[in-house]
């Protein structure tokens, strides 16, 4: 019985190769099944199953370059919060420039008006330091009118 026993001993020993699959994606996508390693210069990517013996020796055997990890869960986070950090300084530089044109538009149309009150012809009456009604001069007038235009100027 002993004779029996290492027969089949060394059986199960011989057959345990025979189990390792192989399986990969052929040129035609056809799925492959097979106890042989794939063909050389399958790609890396197109073999779905090898052994765990070949698996731990192939890497040593094959001439390709190490596929890059797939990005973490905190990776993806970090990239998130970055995206998110520079959509928010988008819209707030946005939302400035915004602000920053609605006061020029403003600031124009209170330069129109005042440039059409200047050249209208009408007696100007401004508020001296006493608080009493004082009329604006010629000469006050046309460097008020000056002001105006250079102000306008940046408007055009």
């Amino acid at each position: 019985m002993n004779r029996y026993s290492l027969l089949l001993l060394a059986a199960c020993a011989v057959s345990a190769p025979a189990l390792a699959q192989y399986s990969w994606i052929d040129d035609h996508g056809t799925r492959v099944f097979s106890d042989h390693p794939p063909p050389p210069g399958t790609p890396h990517a197109r073999i779905v199953k090898t052994p765990r013996s070949a698996a731990a020796a192939e890497p040593a055997a094959t001439a390709e370059p190490a596929k890059p990890a797939a990005p973490t869960l905190a990776d993806r986070d970090a990239d998130f919060r970055k995206r998110a950090a520079e959509r928010d300084a988008d819209e707030r530089k946005a939302a400035e420039e915004a602000q920053r044109k609605a006061d020029n538009a403003a600031q124009c149309a209170a330069a129109r008006r005042s440039e059409a009150v200047l050249t209208s012809g009408v007696r100007i009456a401004d508020m001296d330091d006493k608080g009493e009604r004082v009329f604006v001069t010629d000469d006050e007038k046309a460097r008020r009118l000056a002001q105006v235009r250079r102000v306008l100027a940046g408007c055009r």
